[in-house]
């Protein structure tokens, strides 16, 4: 039985203590509007988000009708024990960069540390009235390495990705344990029921 697993009290069934519906990760989302993130774009859960990494890829697309943008699809696990993703874009994307590159100079990824994420007001002078917006910032304390040893082997397991996200054009400019239907030669019958399901 490995670390992530556990039996089930009723079926005796040795299953994931992590709940993932392949392609469906729960979704937290960072509303840069407002400076709030929130689950499924209802339940506001505050100006900060603290997650440790399982897996991600930063690329460039044009999704969710927002035109082509640089995007970070980072997924994690939450309190609930739930396989969750949360995207940003833009400028929050470039903190970030600033978070990978010390840790690969000391040999480590996003998975080994735990992020906090908190919103940053920013103003756009430029426009009258004055506009402002938020931005992602980010710090990060490393995490608890059996822990951090436990999440990578359940991500290794499984084929992480967001379905509503996905396309075959995205330019990917970094990714870890994150799954690409289009990218994993598949046959064609396979990525047609993943994008239609």
């Amino acid at each position: 039985m490995q670390t992530w697993e556990k039996v089930h009290p009723l079926t005796g069934e040795v299953v994931s203590k992590y709940k993932y519906l392949e392609g469906h990760p729960r979704q937290y989302r960072f509303d840069a509007k407002e400076g709030v993130f929130n689950i499924n774009g209802v339940e506001k859960i505050g100006r900060t988000l603290t997650f440790q990494p399982l897996a991600w890829r930063i690329f460039r697309d044009n999704i969710l009708n927002m035109g082509t943008k640089n995007w970070a699809e980072i997924f994690f696990i939450d309190a609930q024990n739930c396989v969750s993703a949360v995207l940003f874009h833009g400028y929050s994307v470039d903190n970030i960069f600033r978070l990978i590159e010390p840790l690969y100079y000391d040999d480590k990824t996003l998975a080994d540390v735990v992020i906090t994420a908190t919103a940053e007001k920013k103003e756009n002078n430029k426009i009258q009235p004055k506009g402002t917006y938020y931005i992602g910032s980010f710090s990060y304390q490393f995490g608890d390495p059996e822990h951090s040893r436990e999440l990578k082997g359940f991500a290794e397991s499984r084929r992480l990705f967001r379905q509503e996200t996905l396309t075959d054009v995205a330019d990917v400019k970094t990714s870890h344990n994150f799954y690409n239907p289009f990218a994993e030669g598949n046959n064609g019958e396979d990525e047609t029921a993943l994008l239609t399901k």
